[in-house]
């Protein structure tokens, strides 16, 4: 659980355009689900089984420990992690991958007002090409 003086960080998914607030202590996959939508896949939630993989376009993120066999070296290098291993450390714009860019896109979501702490949140995120 979070506390109200917890930084919090605006993330963007480039796939659906979705905006959400996340704790630095929640993780990018919680993040997602809180947005109430169906479809998230969720898969092991421990790094082991790559379900949730995705590429940080822009931001930082703190990770815990990812299955080499989803997320090579060489692919943590260009951005790619676990969203149920990544926390964020500054606002992010996060590109889905794989299966779970599949379940994502298949359901477009209804895009929503951000909360105002959102709103102030985004105008940092630079928007995407």
């Amino acid at each position: 659980m979070s506390s109200g003086s917890e930084p919090r960080h605006a993330v963007r998914i480039v796939n659906t355009q979705e905006d959400y607030g996340c704790a630095a202590s929640r993780t990018l996959l919680g993040g997602m689900e809180a947005l109430g939508r169906r479809g998230i896949p969720a898969g092991c939630r421990g790094g082991g089984c790559g379900i949730c993989k995705v590429r940080i376009e822009t931001g930082t993120v703190r990770t815990d420990r990812m299955s080499r066999a989803h997320v090579s070296v060489d692919e943590e290098a260009r951005g790619y992690v676990l969203a149920c291993r990544a926390y964020p450390t500054s606002d992010v714009v996060l590109h889905a991958v794989d299966k779970l860019a599949r379940c994502i896109e298949r359901r477009p979501a209804e895009p929503a007002a951000p909360s105002p702490f959102l709103a102030a949140a985004l105008q940092r995120v630079p928007p995407t090409p």
